[in-house]
Parts: C-alpha cells; structure tokens; sequence
C-alpha cells in the first residue's frame, strides 16, 4: 500500500460485494484513492472483474477514454488485511446487515484507523445510534447509505447518531459530494427517509392484492401507466429480492413498535420461506417460466378498478411523506430529493399532492379508516395543514 501513502484522502470499503465494489468505483472515479477490504479472496477477486467491466463499459459507451478508465482502476487497492485500512481518512462499511457482525467489525476498526478517521455504515436499516454505542469514539460515526448500484444511482442518505459530532455529518456529506452525489440529511429513525416512504408502496399494494380486489399484473399495470412509476410494486418487490425487502418492512415494522402502518405481508413471507426470492431465483410474484403475454393477458383493464388501486396506494405515500417530515426526521426539500432521485419516483409526493388536492387525500384516507377501522389508515397531522393552506 505504500504507492498511496501519500494521498491526501484515502477511502476505505469494507465488504467487496456489489455495493461495496459499486461505492469503491464510485469514490475512484472521483479522483481518491480506495482500499477494498474483504476478507474472503474470492470476493476480492469478483470485486476486482465486476469493476474492470464496470470501466470497460464506460469505455464502450464512451463515457470516459481507456486511459481514465486505466487511472481509475490504479486508484482501487484490494486487500484481506484490515490493518491496510490505517491510513484511510474514511472507511465506510458495505458488509451483511447484522448488527452484531457490523458492531464487532467497528470495534477492530478503531484499532487500526486513526482517531480523526470518520466511520460510516451503509445499512439501509439498522439503528446507526446503536451501532455507535459501543464505539470508544461513537462521535466521529454515522450512516452513509447508498442505493444500488452505488455507482449508478445519485442519492446517499446522510444520517445521523445521537452520539455524532458537530460536523462530523457535514463533513462526510461534503466528501460524499465531491464524488457526484447527492446528499439528503435523515434523523436516525427506522428506514431513513426512502425506506420509511416507500412502504406503502409495496404494503399497500400487498394489500389490495391479498383481500381480491385486484390481481397482480393489473396492480402493477395501473401504477406503471396511470402513475407513471418505471416498475410496478410487484415487479419492483422482485426485482430488490423478496429476502431483502421482506426484512426491511420487518425492522421498519418492529423498530416502530409494531405500527400497523409498516405491517408485513403474509404472502410476501411465504415467498420468503419457499425461496421464491424474485429475479435472482427465477420466481417471486411473478414466474420467469410464463411468457409476459400470459401476465399481460390477466390485466383487468376497468377504471373504476383502476382509480381505486392507484388512489389507495398513491394517498398512503404521500400521507408517509407528511408524517416523515412531521416527525422532524428530514426537510421537505431532502425529502422530494430523496424519492426522485432514491426510487425515482415520477414527481416528488407533496408537489404531486398537492396538484393531486391534499383534501382528496385525506378524504381517501378517512374512508379507508371509516371502512376498516384501522390505524394504518390514520391521517397525518401535517397534511390535515396542508390541506387548509
């Protein structure tokens, strides 16, 4: 490692999976020097092809010249040493999302790094307050989350322990900047910002699904035209993996104490339990074996149908959103932010609201209530406001 000893701001990954290979190519090209830690060679070694093709793409694309793509790649160092991450002025951690696994590695980490080093993790829903409590330094430690592919996609979300430092925050999200990417700020409260927002878009759609009012490719039609979203919630749910959407509603529902809002489905588990994970197992909701003309045959094309499906689950985000900024967990700017440029939703949810009729939301919402008696359906405060401005 000594050729990038001397490199002002070195980053550090551990975890050489697709995220942390996609995180480690994202800070490359950006100019830093990066050590990828694993300490499984194998995983190493795929690190090392998925980057090398990543960049080949580039090229082929002509995004970048053969020579930066030659610039970036010297810029990554792999290793199965954790010690070679000393010299890092920040390490981010891309590993299983266990939290004692995770807590275990920091503790080693602050051995070996620096005391000004910043550390970070990725977890898209782990409690960052909790994994910095057993630091000896917890101030100088936050959430860094990326979504996949971190390469590709331009959203981190910035997050906070009770325990962080003045501007511990503001300096990582400024590091995080340089690399093209942009940064929302999320009070450590289960599922961030995006996580928290976007379940309804999966919860409710399970519902309507699990109670027969509409089968699955007519929810996923409605919501990819009348909507407009690039992926339906069940081709999405596929898509993400059933294993690793199925566990963040589950830690998004517990971490809520069991709020209703965030309850998982039954039908999503069972998927879970048969190791019908979606795209990486050939089959979820929807199976690799039948044609798309099958699925597209299935659709129920009546408007009422239509408006009530789109309705349901279009007021159950927005009313998420409300209550994510109610709650104080981040600004309504970062939060517009957060949802294009997260899950690239068609419009950021109080600018669609509000051409929507705030007051046609809450009235879909209070029906809802009226009809099943549930506090899923209660409405949040803040939009009640809104509706009245």
């Amino acid at each position: 490692m000594s050729e990038i000893m001397n490199t002002q701001q070195i980053t550090g990954i551990v975890g050489a999976g697709t995220m942390g290979s996609g995180i480690a190519l994202t800070a490359a090209a950006s100019g830093e020097s990066v050590i990828v830690f694993d300490s499984v060679d194998t995983a190493l070694q795929r690190s090392d092809v998925m980057i090398k093709s990543t960049l080949k793409q580039w090229v082929e694309k002509s995004k970048i010249t053969s020579e930066q793509s030659d610039e970036i790649f010297k810029k990554v160092h792999f290793t199965s040493d954790l010690n070679d991450l000393s010299s890092c002025t920040l390490v981010i951690e891309a590993i299983t999302e266990q939290i004692q696994i995770k807590s275990d590695l920091f503790k080693k980490l602050e051995d070996v790094v620096a005391a000004e080093t910043i550390l970070a993790t990725n977890t898209s829903s782990l409690s960052i307050t909790l994994l910095a409590s057993g630091l000896k330094c917890p101030g100088r430690f936050l959430g860094l989350h990326f979504f996949n592919p971190a390469h590709i996609m331009p959203l981190v979300e910035v997050v906070s322990a009770i325990q962080t430092q003045t501007g511990i925050a503001e300096s990582a999200r400024r590091r995080v900047e340089t690399w093209k990417k942009i940064c929302v700020n999320a009070k450590d409260t289960p599922g961030f910002i995006v996580n928290k927002v976007a379940r309804p878009y999966y919860s409710e759609a399970l519902r309507i699904f699990e109670e027969n009012l509409a089968n699955i490719p007519t929810i996923d039609f409605v919501m990819t035209t009348v909507g407009g979203f690039k992926m339906g919630p069940f081709q999405l749910m596929d898509f993400i993996g059933h294993d690793v959407n199925f566990t963040v509603t589950e830690t998004v529902w517990k971490s809520f104490f069991y709020d209703s809002r965030y309850r998982p489905s039954l039908a999503q588990q069972k998927l879970v339990e048969a190791g019908f994970l979606g795209k990486k197992s050939g089959r979820g909701f929807y199976d690799s074996q039948i044609s798309a003309s099958t699925y597209e045959s299935q659709i129920n094309h009546t408007k009422d149908l239509h408006i009530m499906i789109f309705n349901r689950i279009f007021a159950m985000l927005v009313n998420e959103a409300a209550d994510t900024v109610y709650r104080t967990i981040c600004s309504r700017e970062d939060l517009e932010l957060a949802v294009t440029k997260g899950v690239n939703y068609p419009n950021g949810l109080f600018e669609w609201g509000e051409v929507f009729g705030y007051g046609k939301i809450i009235d879909i919402l209070d029906t809802l209530q009226e009809r099943y008696r549930e506090e899923r359906y209660r409405v949040c405060p803040l939009l009640r406001d809104l509706a009245k401005v």
